[in-house]
């Protein structure tokens, strides 16, 4: 035998000795080191979230954010939209247009709820009409006439107006319309709300296919204030949370931190239907005067991204349609001042008094980036109600307003006769025209683009981000985002 095959035979023999040493109590041994890594891996007690006990736990009837960031964990949608603002599917299995103004959805075969039934199309037809009439989702879906469930896996919308887009809007969560045992709506989600002595948890529902995390059960505490959600989340009593920084304060989270895309829209809304700012050349002025990135920078304190497209920064629609600066040029906003034929250019900035303290500092940066082209602004400040009747009466020259955009960027909102911002806009103007046309499919984007760069019905500013914070202990990679809180929750792990 050579040395060669003498190593061979000795090391066969070796792992023989070794495997035969295990054949009677080593078994229990290796048995018990799986075991204990299983059990090391599910985790009963430490993820904790805020919610508002004294809101409503129903998806059609919740008021709070603070309860609509848990319910992302419970109910799914049709859709749901990635971080670029593209739809993808959950529920749905597929979706075509019949024609412009329907949408047909076709439904997965194997979604259940968490009873263990399953998900028909009378399930959908039901959540949509709820979800119509409830605070989260009644302006999302007000472009959506109805729906008919047509066959047990099939659902068809019909919209008010073509909009190609409009899949993105079946972002509404899906629920059975009778209560469980525990008097929750049960969803097709990865969790189920359940009741426990002093409150409420929510335990992994076992009929969700491809999930396995090591959060089986996670604690729901009561906190209903920013402030007690942000002190909560600084000392460990939650562990996570989502925060909109809608009131644009300074934040005082310690814990760890990431930004998220928003899709709010911080604007000027000008009235262009009579004195300085009826005037094209004004507006394009006053667009070209501002500086976004110091918006940005000082008003929004970075957690917002500057205006380079009507629409949304991370959506592929904004690359496409790029039309501003965000830097201010002072000397082409001069020309246009002096091409306008004005010598005595006034303006009236009004701001309601209980404003966010974003909005409020981008009106006082605005007066002095116009003042710096040359334009005298008078920033008048006025109580809500007075504020809301002077918009309407066309009692200004501009306004600083924020607006959330529907997931499928529709402006119907500003280019609608009747919509909620489109005062002082001339709707019989090129831009509301060109976007118009551009919806039915009887143009391109561009061409509304172009109308817009000329016309400036209104200036886009920049769009605000949120943030979502957790407990430094807290593992994992943290991919959630707007909509989707909890995207990757099963890789989240304790230390």
């Amino acid at each position: 035998m050579t040395k060669k095959h003498l190593a061979i035979f000795l090391a066969v023999v070796i792992v023989a000795v070794s495997f035969s040493s295990c054949a009677g109590g080593g078994n229990k041994i290796v048995k018990k080191k799986v075991e204990t890594t299983v059990h090391a891996a599910i985790d009963t007690s430490s993820f904790r979230l805020s919610y508002s006990q004294s809101d409503s736990l129903d998806p059609f009837k919740t008021e709070t954010l603070n309860n609509q960031v848990v319910q992302d964990l419970v109910y799914d949608s049709l859709f749901r939209l990635d971080e670029n603002y593209e739809a993808q599917p959950l529920v749905a299995e597929s979706y075509s247009y019949p024609t412009p103004e329907k949408l047909q959805v076709k439904i997965k075969s194997n979604v259940k709820f968490s009873d263990g039934s399953v998900c028909t199309s009378e399930n959908i037809e039901y959540s949509f009409k709820a979800a119509k009439d409830s605070p989260h989702w009644q302006n999302t879906l007000g472009g959506i006439k109805s729906v008919t469930a047509e066959t047990a896996d099939t659902v068809t919308f019909k919209l008010k107006n073509a909009n190609p887009e409009a899949h993105k809007l079946l972002t509404f969560a899906i629920a059975k319309k009778n209560e469980n045992k525990d008097g929750f709506k049960d969803g097709t989600g990865r969790y189920k709300f359940t009741k426990a002595e002093g409150g409420v948890v929510l335990v992994k529902n076992s009929y969700y296919q491809n999930f396995s995390p090591r959060f089986t059960k996670i604690n729901l505490v009561n906190i209903t204030s920013s402030e007690s959600i942000e002190n909560a989340i600084n000392i460990g009593n939650i562990s996570y949370a989502f925060r909109d920084l809608s009131d644009g304060s300074k934040t005082k989270i310690a814990a760890a931190q990431k930004t998220v895309n928003l899709n709010n829209l911080v604007f000027l809304g000008i009235y262009s239907k009579g004195g300085i700012t009826q005037n094209a050349k004004i507006r394009q002025a006053i667009n070209l005067a501002v500086d976004r990135d110091i918006l940005v920078k000082s008003a929004y304190r970075g957690y917002a991204t500057a205006s380079k497209s009507i629409y949304n920064p991370a959506t592929k629609l904004a690359k496409q349609t790029e039309l501003f600066a965000t830097t201010a040029n002072v000397a082409a906003a001069k020309q246009a001042v002096a091409a306008s034929g004005y010598e005595k250019e006034k303006l009236k900035i009004l701001l309601v008094s209980d404003n966010t303290e974003g909005k409020q500092a981008t009106a006082r940066l605005v007066k002095q980036q116009l003042e710096a082209v040359g334009f005298t602004v008078n920033l008048k400040i006025e109580k809500k109600a007075a504020y809301k009747d002077r918009v309407q009466d066309g009692y200004y020259d501009i306004y600083v307003g924020e607006t959330k955009l529907s997931g499928d960027m529709n402006l119907n909102g500003f280019f609608k006769e009747g919509g909620n911002l489109s005062y002082g806009i001339d709707l019989e103007g090129k831009s509301a025209k060109a976007y118009n046309s551009y919806l039915k499919g009887k143009s391109e984007i561009g061409k509304f683009v172009l109308s817009f760069g000329e016309e400036m019905p209104f200036v886009p500013l920049l769009y605000r981000k949120g943030m979502i914070c957790y407990t430094k202990s807290l593992q994992g990679d943290m991919q959630g985002y707007d909509g989707n809180y909890f995207s990757n929750i099963q890789d989240w792990y304790y230390n």
